[in-house]
């Protein structure tokens, strides 16, 4: 059975809490990492476990496939626990959270394990989940530690 690809577009707070669910367990190398400063566009490329094939059967192979996820009308980014010239590190995606600002523009932080953040300030919520290609089959399924 051919897997589909996600096209996913958030423009509020909501969305952006359903994007952000496709992307639990994903991973991303730093130099997969672009922020397009005078276009105003941050670019990441991931690489998403496809949690929404999950369901179709214990005898399915768990799969991932690249994604991008673009951030658009990005006016600063910032990162913490993030070396940026460390281009062979992995980081491990948790969630994206956000909040309304003072000033109307939009606080979005990328939460990754080892409490790696970026932290997005934009005009609007305006971001795109894009799967590009063919998905793969992966070994191992993420695990969570209960607490």
């Amino acid at each position: 059975m051919e897997t589909k690809n996600l096209k996913l577009i958030a423009k509020s707070e909501e969305d952006l809490r359903i994007l952000s669910a496709h992307l639990q367990d994903a991973i991303a190398n730093t130099s997969d990492i672009a922020n397009l400063q005078k276009n105003k566009i941050f670019l990441m490329q991931l690489n998403r476990f496809m949690w929404e094939d999950v369901e179709k059967g214990v005898f399915r192979k768990n799969k991932r496939i690249r994604t991008i996820l673009k951030f658009e009308n990005v006016i600063k980014v910032h990162s913490k626990n993030i070396n940026q010239f460390k281009n062979s590190k992995f980081l491990d995606f948790l969630t994206i959270e956000t909040k309304q600002m003072p000033d109307n523009n939009y606080e979005m932080k990328i939460v990754f394990s080892g409490d790696s953040i970026l932290r997005i300030i934009s005009e609007v919520i305006e971001v795109t989940l894009d799967d590009q290609g063919e998905a793969w089959d992966t070994k191992n399924m993420p695990k969570h530690k209960l607490a």
